[in-house]
């Protein structure tokens, strides 16, 4: 293994995503054992602390498991297949070388949207600046003319920088293209993937927008199912088998709506079942920073050898769904197709904002507020928990998501769903019911309620009114 300190990537993420690679291409087939943390740790000359973190970080996703005293292996729910073998060009035995919190309420509604981050807790005073810069220099460069379609060259170069360095991705410029939020991206991809009556598959709970994205460019839209674990894979399978799929769209690290992250392998079941049946992956990866309980898993595109992953990326969760920065991540040749549709759509993007965002990003200034408002979302998410357990136990289950800004609750007794946000809002408190993100608004008994919006007493005053509701006769 070699390793670059210049990547940017921590080393432990390098040992990380190697092995991950290694296992997708069949080099470590499910149940291998791994060598002990120190022997790796002695023959790649490195501290065993970054072994055992690799390790570690391996165990959370799904890769690895553990058995006491017996050591490390790969897992064995992994599937294996010979469409993973197929990839390698040979089989290779695995060894060591290879803020202040105002009330955020209109008209004293408490929102509990699908996952919006808090604009309070935008550096106004930063972002301002760097706005003043972009016009300046722009006004200076007589740059304030038509640019090109794909997003300005710094912001690319920036984009690729950091996918690179924090999510595994391996890309440059020619692979990205900057759009108006991942709504736009999403847009694109169905417009340039799907011809009229195509099939394209989603998991039966889904993004609404992306779904009506589909529909709008003539696709046939189908459902599988989902659970726990994410898409159901078998399900899929069997579709594929019936008719011929385009391409499947999935949230994989926060599910939406349901917050729950695909497994390890069913990740690498997904990828395998592109290449078997020839489909895309519309990866939607909506916010990726905010992951609690352990590193970010890296994206599926970051181990997409068959160059099926479209990855979706937005900066709107870190800043602001109002500034509309996004970006699309494929390989060149779709990329130009991309710049060719926003010539016909609105010929590029915002120049000034772009910059704009670029100079945040070089100075490290978004880092600075994503490690601030990671801290201040950790804290609300923690609260609601709270706040659930105390208020809401005999009324909903659910499970505390790894990561996102949402919970999924599922009601315990059925209540008539159809005009339960109305009976909400009259208590002056809003929600997103289950129903809303099935195809054909199927009574589904379940919340969706973001939390990162909404402060400490918000969340406490919002909670105590949604008991009322659900506790109405």
């Amino acid at each position: 293994m070699d390793f670059s300190k210049a990547s940017g990537l921590a080393v432990y993420l390098q040992i990380t995503q190697k092995i991950i690679i290694d296992i997708q291409l069949g080099r470590l087939p499910p149940s291998t054992m791994m060598p002990g943390s120190r022997k790796l740790a002695d023959s790649l000359n490195i501290n065993r602390k970054t072994i055992v973190q690799a390790y570690d970080e391996l165990v959370a996703q799904g890769w690895l498991s553990t058995e006491s005293r017996r050591g490390t292996f790969v897992s064995a729910k992994l599937p294996s297949s010979h469409i993973a073998e197929n990839l390698c060009t040979e089989t290779v035995t695995y060894t060591p070388s290879a803020v202040t919190e105002a009330p955020s309420s209109q008209g004293n509604v408490i929102d509990f949207n699908d996952g919006i981050p808090d604009t309070r807790l935008i550096p106004f005073e930063v972002l301002s600046r760097a706005f003043r810069h972009a016009l300046v220099i722009s006004a200076r460069a007589n740059r304030l003319g038509y640019d090109d379609p794909k997003g300005i060259l710094a912001l690319r170069k920036a984009i690729a920088a950091m996918l690179n360095m924090e999510r595994g991705l391996h890309v440059g410029v020619d692979h990205i293209c900057m759009v108006r939020g991942s709504q736009m991206g999403i847009f694109l991809a169905a417009r340039l993937l799907t011809r009229p009556n195509d099939c394209i598959v989603f998991e039966r709970l889904t993004y609404p927008p992306a779904r009506e994205a589909f529909k709008s460019c003539g696709a046939n839209v189908l459902s599988v199912g989902q659970d726990e674990y994410g898409i159901n894979v078998e399900e899929l399978e069997q579709l594929c088998k019936q008719q011929t799929i385009r391409a499947v769209y999935v949230t994989p690290h926060h599910q939406f709506p349901t917050t729950v992250m695909m497994t390890a392998e069913r990740r690498l079941k997904l990828l395998m079942l592109a290449e078997q049946y020839d489909f895309s992956i519309v990866e939607d990866d909506y916010d990726h920073e905010f992951h609690f309980l352990h590193h970010p898993v890296f994206p599926l595109a970051s181990t997409d050898r068959a160059e099926r992953v479209i990855y979706v990326g937005s900066l709107s969760k870190v800043l602001a769904p109002g500034l509309r920065i996004g970006y699309l991540v494929a390989t060149a040749a779709f990329i130009e197709r991309c710049a060719a549709e926003i010539m016909l759509i609105d010929r590029q993007g915002n120049s000034v904002t772009e910059l704009a965002v670029t100079e945040l990003m070089d100075a490290g200034e978004i880092k600075r507020h994503i490690r601030r408002t990671f801290k201040i979302y950790s804290e609300r998410r923690a609260t609601l928990e709270q706040l659930i357990h105390q208020e809401l136990s005999s009324l909903v289950d659910f499970e505390l998501p790894s990561g996102g800004l949402a919970f999924w609750l599922r009601l315990k007794k059925p209540i008539t769903i159809d005009n339960l946000a109305e009976r909400a809002f009259s208590q002056k408190v809003r929600i997103l019911p289950g129903s809303l993100f099935t195809d054909d608004n199927e009574a589904t008994q379940a919340i969706r309620l973001g939390f990162a919006s909404l402060n400490k007493l918000e969340l406490t005053e919002g909670i105590q009114r949604l008991k009322r509701v659900l506790s109405a006769p």
